[in-house]
């Protein structure tokens, strides 16, 4: 594997399926000994905030009362 000119490798996909690093991911850089170590970057308090304001956003809003079970058999098509 080659660095290009801009100081880019590219991250083999079964390291990036492992670790979970999807696009746009933050990492960071860490000089050991004579290697670097990359590792995700992790926020306190950052994981799963965006679901929550999702949901937090979507709650309430729905305007037909159905139970999960009749939900999910019309998304199955199972009328």
């Amino acid at each position: 594997m080659k660095i290009t000119t801009k100081g880019q490798v590219t991250i083999p996909v079964e390291i990036r399926e492992k670790l979970g690093l999807l696009p746009n991911t933050e990492v960071e850089f860490e000089i050991v000994g004579k290697a670097v170590r990359m590792r995700k970057v992790r926020r306190a308090g950052r994981a799963g905030r965006r679901g929550k304001s999702i949901v937090e956003r979507l709650r309430g809003r729905g305007s037909v009362r159905m139970s999960t079970d009749e939900i999910l058999a019309l998304t199955r098509g199972d009328r």
